[in-house]
């Protein structure tokens, strides 16, 4: 299965997931392992370091310096990795709102780092972008 394209089904579809706890963005310098027993939800290797996606509490844990205390929204449908316009359409709406976002495309679902102070309000953004596009339920 390779996902959905069609962007107006995807953003009808999208079910915005607000998932608990609070992620960090922290940084290894080139050459510094991952601390062992840290589970990242994402890592992405660069010239310049390697980037870890965790809890705060795990960054605490490991002695990581962390920055941009963040909620994960996950976007629960099934989008495909060359659908047009999915992304730049939710990043626009909170753009517009004065709201930055960190998204991550998987396979399966696109992720959503948003400010955790703000996450609720992300919550009611999307939801509303959702319905002007015959939310299905």
């Amino acid at each position: 299965m390779t996902g959905e394209t069609d962007l107006k089904t995807l953003l009808a579809s999208m079910t915005p997931e607000l998932l608990d706890g609070i992620h960090v963005f922290a940084r290894l310098a080139p050459g510094v392992s991952q601390p062992e027993g840290l589970e990242p939800v994402m890592v992405f290797r660069e010239h310049e370091g390697t980037t870890l996606i965790v809890t705060e509490d795990a960054a605490e844990a490991a002695g990581l310096s962390a920055s941009f205390r963040c909620r994960m929204i996950t976007l629960n449908v099934h989008s495909s990795l060359e659908a047009v316009g999915f992304l730049a359409a939710i990043t626009a709406r909170l753009a517009a709102a004065g709201m930055g976002v960190n998204p991550v495309s998987a396979f399966y679902h696109d992720h959503l780092f948003v400010p955790a102070e703000r996450a609720e309000e992300a919550m009611v953004l999307l939801r509303g972008l959702a319905a002007e596009n015959g939310q299905v339920k």
